[in-house]
């Protein structure tokens, strides 16, 4: 009887610290673009790495760092990423 509850316990405390590690967007009001759909546009990623949203197909706002362009789902995302790009970008 206690290795269920335990099990559970350990599970749920598990499930708690992997979601605060994710960032919360709130895409509602932020779903603004600065262009429409960006084709022909060489991006280094195919997720936008603040709302993991996949991107390929349908960039719609690009920021440039060390040189790579990466893509995003929003300008919200692209601030975000501008804030502070060193943590978001790709290794």
């Amino acid at each position: 009887m206690k290795s269920p509850i335990i099990l559970a316990a350990l599970l749920s405390i598990s499930l708690l610290s992997c979601a605060k590690e994710t960032p919360q967007v709130k895409h509602s009001g932020h779903m603004s673009s600065s262009a429409k759909n960006i084709e022909n546009v060489q991006v280094v990623n195919e997720e936008d790495p603040i709302c993991h949203m996949k991107t390929a197909g349908f960039t719609k706002d690009t920021a440039v760092y060390k040189n790579k362009t990466y893509g995003f789902c929003s300008s919200y995302c692209r601030d975000e990423f501008k804030k502070s790009p060193e943590k978001y970008a790709q290794k």
